[in-house]
C-alpha cells in the first residue's frame, strides 16, 4: 500500500511592519550632526588612520630602537610624567584648599593665579626662555647683582633643562587642575564640616575623613587624565629647550617633531605608536573607574 506524501506546509511568517519614515526632528538631527561627523572624519579619523598606515613597517621600529636618542627620550618621558604630574596634583590639592576660603583678598589672588593657564603658551614660555639665558637673562642678572654669583647654565645642562621644563609645565597647568579640585571641594556639603567641628575634629581630621573621601575619585581621575595630556604635551619642552643640548631633553612628543624636521615621517609616526602602550592602559583604567562609580551611584 503506497503512502501519500503530503506537501510540507510553509510556516506563516508575520508580515514585516511598514518602515516608518523619519520624523521632521530626526531629519533635522541628521542634518545638524552631519557637519560634526564630517569634521571628525576629516580632521581626526583620517589623520590617525594615515599616521598608523605610515607606521606599519617593522623596519621603522628597528631604526627607532637603534637610535640612541630614543632610549634617553623614553627615560626622560617617564621621569617627566612621574615628577610633573604627581607634584602638580599635590600642589593643586593644597592650593584648592587655600582658594576655597571666602576672604576677598584670596578671591583676588585666585584671579591672578589663573593667568598663567589663561594666556597663550608660546609667548609665556619664550619669555621664560629669555629669562633663563645664562648671559643676559634676568634671573642670572639678579643673582649676580644681589649675591655676586654667576648663575648656572639653565638650558645647556641636561638635568637643569629638564627640571626647568617640569617647572614650566607645572606653572602652566597648575591653575586648571586647582580649579577642578576646588570645584570638587565646593560640592561637599558644609554640614559635614559643621558636624566634624561639633565632634572636635582638627583641620587634618576634616581633610582625612571628609574632604579626601569626597574628592578621591575626582583626584584619581584627574591624575589619569593629566597623565594622558602630559604625555602629549610638547610645548613645555619644545618651546623651552627644543630638545637641546645634544637632543638630551627630548620627550616622546618632541622626538616626533625632531623626526619630522629630519624628513623621517615614518619614524615620527612610529614614535607616536610607541607611546600607545602608555596611553591605552590609562584610558582603560580611567573609563573603568568612571563606569564603576556610575554603577555604584545607580545602585
Amino acid at each position: 500500500m503506497s503512502s501519500v506524501v503530503l506537501p510540507r506546509a510553509e510556516p506563516i511568517r508575520p508580515a514585516k511592519p511598514p518602515r516608518k519614515a523619519l520624523s521632521t526632528w530626526q531629519v533635522w538631527g541628521i542634518v545638524l550632526i552631519a557637519p560634526y561627523l564630517l569634521v571628525f572624519a576629516v580632521f581626526v579619523l583620517y589623520p590617525v588612520s594615515y599616521g598608523l598606515w605610515l607606521a606599519r613597517h617593522p623596519a621603522s621600529y628597528v631604526t627607532l630602537f637603534d637610535d640612541p636618542v630614543f632610549f634617553r627620550t623614553v627615560v626622560n618621558t617617564i621621569f617627566f610624567l612621574l615628577i610633573a604630574v604627581n607634584l602638580k596634583f599635590v600642589l593643586a590639592l593644597f592650593l584648592s584648599g587655600f582658594f576655597v576660603h571666602e576672604k576677598t583678598w584670596i578671591r583676588w589672588l585666585s584671579v591672578i593665579f589663573i593667568i598663567p593657564w589663561a594666556v597663550p603658551a608660546i609667548p609665556t614660555i619664550f619669555s621664560i626662555r629669555f629669562m633663563l639665558n645664562p648671559e643676559w637673562g634676568v634671573i642670572n642678572s639678579l643673582l649676580f647683582r644681589w649675591f655676586q654669583v654667576d648663575g648656572p647654565n639653565w638650558l645647556t645642562n641636561p638635568q637643569l633643562a629638564m627640571a626647568m621644563a617640569i617647572v614650566v609645565h607645572i606653572w602652566k597647568a597648575l591653575p586648571f587642575w586647582t580649579l577642578i579640585l576646588m570645584a570638587g571641594r565646593l560640592s561637599i556639603p558644609k554640614e559635614l564640616y559643621e558636624a566634624a567641628s561639633v565632634d572636635g575634629a582638627s583641620g587634618w581630621q576634616k581633610f582625612k575623613f571628609v574632604t579626601w573621601p569626597s574628592i578621591r575619585t575626582l583626584y584619581i581621575t584627574s591624575t589619569l587624565l593629566s597623565l594622558i595630556w602630559t604625555l602629549g604635551d610638547f610645548n613645555s619642552v619644545y618651546l623651552l629647550t627644543g630638545g637641546q643640548p645634544a637632543d638630551q631633553t627630548h620627550v616622546l612628543a618632541t622626538l616626533g617633531i625632531r623626526y619630522i624636521r629630519l624628513d623621517q615621517l615614518d619614524q615620527a609616526m612610529a614614535t607616536i605608536v610607541v607611546a600607545l602602550p602608555f596611553v591605552l592602559p590609562m584610558v582603560y583604567f580611567m573609563m573603568k573607574r568612571l563606569s564603576g562609580d556610575e554603577q555604584q551611584k545607580s545602585s
